[in-house]
């Protein structure tokens, strides 16, 4: 389990490239099945559209972002931490506060993300259907925790 040197706070806009780097991390550890025109892409959007617009938490540890949770009303828009941080309870402390504010909650993985969709089925979530992402060509998993 995370040890309790760390905290969650809501993401302020000084946090961007800490944001941005554990994202980089991350998402190359979860979906290296994305071009890499998409990345960059998804990177941008980030910056301009996402965390400008989402209702996102980070996790710090030590003073430093490890990790954060961007959350669009009751779905999680992104999940994703450090990779050296993984398997020490973070996702799930992030997770537990996101449900903590929304309630029960939805989610789109990749289907080949092998890190985030069994993460999710071990929280709980189950999958609803699977959709063609038409930017990416990849199929995602719409999951949901029971009442979402």
């Amino acid at each position: 389990m995370a040890d309790t040197h760390f905290s969650i706070r809501p993401y302020h806009p000084g946090d961007t490239e800490a944001v941005i780097v554990v994202w980089q991390k991350a998402n190359a550890l979860a979906h290296p099945f994305l071009a890499a025109e998409f990345v960059t892409e998804v990177q941008q959007a980030m910056r301009d559209l996402y965390l400008p617009n989402a209702e996102t938490y980070v996790l710090e540890e030590k003073g430093s972002v490890i990790g954060f949770i961007a959350l669009l009303g009751n779905e999680i828009g992104g999940l994703f931490l450090d990779p050296s941080k993984h398997g020490k309870g973070y996702g799930k402390a992030l997770t537990d506060h996101a449900f903590a504010l929304k309630g029960p909650l939805k989610v789109d993985v990749f289907r080949g993300n092998a890190i985030g969709r069994p993460f999710y089925e071990r929280y709980g979530f189950r999958l609803m259907e699977e959709v063609l992402h038409e930017p990416s060509g990849q199929i995602t998993c719409k999951m949901a925790m029971p009442g979402a």
